[in-house]
């Protein structure tokens, strides 16, 4: 490397490498004026005195003609004129010390470049690849990056294979000890927005309009829709024709069971939509106070509740209302505020420490504390306390799911 680095062609090469690193010429000059910088420091450390930090006024400046790849370097001290340090030249060690800031400024400006774009496409879809597991985060390839699912964004029941090639949402920018970070997910509700959104045509000339979600990803999803456009059926434009629309995005997640429901102004009439497949409904609305009494007929019961509390738990998402499901007889067989993420949020009793602790170990559900039960319950962070409710809580489940299976004759 000599004092005039003259390059013919110096500016194309320089367009050139921010073509190719999608940065700007900016960021490439600024990593080469560092790298020079770097190098004069390795090669002449006698111009950097021990003395030297932000009170004493000194810096050093590299400044390079983009045209002719010639560069100067000035020692400016806070009075008195510049003066030009330039060397004749540099050693290898220098030299390979300025190769070495060059790529890593480079690498930088280029990671900077990446992490901007994926800011603007933040509640986008985007196509990846499955690459591997960084602890229980899946790291998938985005094309020109790295995205991170953490496991709250990972769908239930499914397993990230290297290789896979999955739809994921753009969900945030997360900024950490690493740095900015690529935040995607397969678990949030815009997911299937979005989805719907590529499908249905209508939806997203806004001639169908979505009027609530609820979901527990890889398992339901309730979504409410509405249009004011004569002659638009807004769940017929979801379904499409034979169910093609629905389907595919049924297939993006993974066969996840999907309720499209017209939405309403009466409430009554929403509630009872939102807690389909249960029919003949008896509904006492509560509107000042968001809540709503619900009476099942014996044979409807187990439908308006759903498997776990589920679909009682999702209506009640989506429709803000507090809803208490009663038998025929009047008593209060279950209850759902809407603010329930999980199946395991209903457990009375689990502490802010062990519900993480689930989540991040994929127990979400009754079902999946009864599989899981010998390898979760191992571990230290359950006080004993905490393991005997979820023991508890476990036994039950399994007590009436067996009941469940006991065909009606024999009962």
């Amino acid at each position: 490397m000599t004092s005039s680095m003259i390059r013919s062609g110096f500016m194309a090469l320089l367009e050139q490498v921010a073509k190719e690193r999608n940065i700007s010429v900016d960021k490439v000059v600024e990593s080469i004026e560092a790298a020079i910088e770097a190098a004069l420091r390795k090669d002449r450390p006698d111009l950097f005195s021990e003395e030297e930090d932000e009170e004493s006024n000194i810096r050093f400046e590299v400044q390079l003609d983009r045209n002719e790849g010639s560069a100067r370097i000035f020692r400016i001290e806070e009075e008195g004129e510049p003066v030009d340090v330039t060397p004749a030249g540099f050693g290898r060690i220098a030299s390979q010390t300025a190769k070495n800031v060059i790529f890593q400024k480079v690498r930088e400006a280029e990671r900077d470049a990446l992490i901007d774009d994926f800011t603007e496409r933040v509640g986008t879809l985007v196509q990846g690849t499955v690459i591997r597991y960084d602890g229980r985060n899946a790291i998938v390839d985005l094309g020109r990056g790295q995205g991170i699912m953490p496991p709250e964004e990972q769908m239930h029941g499914e397993f990230y294979r290297p290789n896979l090639r999955i739809t994921v949402l753009v969900k945030e920018i997360e900024e950490n000890e690493r740095g900015r970070q690529i935040i995607v997910s397969r678990a949030d509700e815009q997911l299937v927005i979005k989805l719907f959104e590529r499908e249905v045509p209508e939806m997203a000339s806004g001639a169908v309009e979505v009027k609530g979600i609820s979901r527990e990803a890889g398992i339901r999803t309730k979504l409410a829709v509405f249009s004011d456009r004569p002659g638009v059926d807004p769940v017929g434009s979801c379904v499409g024709q034979r169910g093609v629309r629905v389907q595919e995005v049924i297939r993006e997640v993974n066969n996840e069971k999907i309720d499209i429901i017209q939405y309403s102004e009466d409430q009554r009439q929403y509630l009872a939509a939102a807690l389909a497949p249960a029919e003949s409904l008896a509904i006492e609305v509560d509107a000042k106070n968001m809540t709503a009494t619900v009476t099942a007929p014996d044979d409807q019961l187990s439908l308006a509740i759903g498997r776990g509390g589920q679909n009682v738990r999702l209506a009640a998402k989506l429709t803000d209302y507090t809803i208490s499901i009663h038998s025929a007889s009047g008593e209060e067989q279950a209850s759902a505020t809407g603010d329930e993420e999980y199946e395991i949020d209903q457990i009375d009793g689990i502490t802010t420490e062990t519900r993480e602790y689930m989540i991040e170990n994929r127990v979400t559900t009754l079902e999946d504390l009864q599989h899981k039960w010998e390898t979760f319950s191992a571990n230290e962070r359950l006080s004993d306390e905490q393991r005997e409710l979820l023991d508890r809580v476990r036994q039950e489940y399994a007590e009436q799911m067996a009941a469940e299976e006991v065909p009606a004759d024999i009962q």
